[in-house]
Parts: C-alpha cells; sequence; structure tokens
C-alpha cells in the first residue's frame, strides 16, 4: 500500500508541469510494455480497448470481474503508475463506485476516470447528484484504505450529437466546477477540439484539465499552449491496431502478398518485452 501511495503521488504531480502529462491508453500487457519501453512516465488503460479485446462492446458492457482482472494485470507488467478508465464505475450506485476505487487500490492502480454517462438513450447524462456522489465515494473509499487514488472525473456532454456550443460550455463547465469540488484532481472533457473552447475551459476549471487526443484535435504542443494538463488517446491505438489488421487481412485475401505486416516487431524483441 505504501508502494502504491507513492507510485500515487508520483502520478498527481505529473499533472502540475512543467510539460504536458502524456498518457498512452494500453488495453493489455503487450501493449501497455510497448508504451513504457517507449518511456512514458505513467500509462492509462482504456476501457473501450479492453472490452474490444475480450469480446464485447464498450459501455459497461464487459463483467466488472473481467475488466478489473484485465487491468489489475496490466499494473502487476509494468513499473510505471497505471490509471484505469472505470467507465461509470461497474454501477449505478455510489457504493459501486466505492467497490471499484478499492479493487483497483488493492491491485496496485493509482489513478481512475470516472465518466457522468448514464448508459441510457433518453437521458445520456447521470444526474449531476449522482455523478458527484459516486466521485465522493471514490475519494472516501481510498481515505478508508489509507491509500491514494487520483481521480481524473469525465462528463461526456461534448459526446453528445446535435448540441449547441454555448449551452454545451455551460453545461461542460458546471458539472467539471462540480466534479472538481467533489474531490477530482483533474476534469475530462473527451469530444472538445475547438482550441478556443479548451482554452477557455482550461482557464476556468482552475485545475489539470484533460483532453482526448486524436484526429482533428490540436497537437500536443498546441494543447499545451492552450492550458491543457494531461493528453490521453482513449480506444484511438486499438482502433488504429485493428485498422492494420483489417488491412492485413484484405491483403491476403486478395493478393496473398504480406506487405502490410511490414515493420512487425520482431518475434524475439515481444517475447523479450514480457519477459520470456
Amino acid at each position: 500500500m505504501e508502494f502504491q501511495a507513492n507510485q500515487a503521488i508520483q502520478f498527481r504531480q505529473l499533472h502540475r508541469g512543467p510539460a504536458v502529462l502524456i498518457l498512452p491508453n494500453a488495453w493489455d500487457v503487450a501493449s501497455a510494455r510497448i508504451f513504457e519501453e517507449a518511456g512514458f512516465p505513467a500509462i492509462a488503460t482504456t476501457s473501450a480497448g479492453i472490452a474490444f479485446s475480450l469480446g464485447y462492446p464498450d459501455g459497461q458492457r464487459i463483467p466488472r470481474e473481467e475488466m478489473l482482472a484485465r487491468i489489475a494485470r496490466i499494473a502487476r507488467a509494468v513499473h510505471v503508475p497505471v490509471t484505469a478508465d472505470v467507465e461509470s464505475g461497474y454501477g449505478s450506485t455510489p457504493e459501486d463506485a466505492a467497490k471499484t476505487t478499492r479493487e483497483l487500490i488493492q491491485a496496485g492502480v493509482v489513478g481512475m476516470n470516472l465518466e457522468d454517462a448514464s448508459g441510457r438513450q433518453d437521458q445520456p447524462l447521470s444526474s449531476l447528484e449522482l455523478a458527484v456522489e459516486k466521485i465522493r465515494a471514490a475519494r472516501e473509499a481510498a481515505v478508508q484504505l489509507r491509500a491514494q487514488i487520483v481521480i481524473n472525473a469525465r462528463t461526456d456532454v461534448y459526446l453528445l450529437a446535435g448540441g449547441n456550443p454555448d449551452a454545451d460550455y455551460s453545461e461542460a463547465l458546471r458539472r467539471l466546477l462540480a466534479f472538481r469540488d467533489a474531490g477530482a484532481d483533474c476534469v475530462f472533457a473527451p469530444g472538445l477540439k475547438d482550441a478556443e473552447t479548451i482554452a477557455r475551459l482550461a482557464k476556468a476549471v482552475e485545475c489539470p484539465l484533460n483532453i482526448l487526443a486524436g484526429l482533428g484535435t490540436p497537437s500536443i504542443p498546441e494543447l499545451a499552449k492552450l492550458g491543457v494538463a494531461r493528453v490521453s488517446v482513449g480506444s484511438g491505438p486499438i482502433r488504429a491496431t485493428l485498422g492494420l489488421l483489417g488491412r492485413i487481412a484484405q491483403e491476403l485475401k486478395t493478393s496473398g502478398t504480406y506487405t502490410a505486416m511490414e515493420g512487425a516487431i520482431h518475434y524475439a524483441e515481444v517475447n523479450e518485452l514480457l519477459g520470456g
């Protein structure tokens, strides 16, 4: 527990600069080890990537036990701090979020994403009250274990279709400020790509802001200038990997050649990377 707490303190400090904290998102031990070997100071997991790799769609469809088992395996395999994407806490109540938090800490994980998605089409966002109570429950669970956990609280406002920019900003800010005040160390607004709005939000939240990067997002140096403290890539890497697999499959099926596999890591290198 002491080691976990020290790593959590180290991870929290990474949010305070001077450089942007760049978090690649792993979905299994191999991807986590590749990111660690590349020199990243910490690694995040991707809930979507883990779900996809185990045969589930995203959106809390994967059983809690399978998600947490994969996260724990990743945490054991690397030496850098690991923060886990646990969606809405794998349950509808604050106690569910607390239970997930306790299990993460016991697995050696030092951070967690908690989002306000409800999973309902008619009301895609949870009530602000419930989202806040989950954050407080997660924080209290760590206190009870005399442990540390870095909470990255996420609102899905910018992932909803057909929004109004002014209304979306006001609602996102309202939620993120409430999350911060409930005990979140960092706040997260995935789906936001407009540079001016990012800069405005980064200043207004008065705490570290996480932006989800991908095609159409400002570059990491640009995000740093906008005041962003943390950048993650979500399911982007696994989806890019699946895209490559699709190209390999098509080439094998059509021309019967193998050029799409150029650049593959050597067998011996992977074996060594995983301790073989």
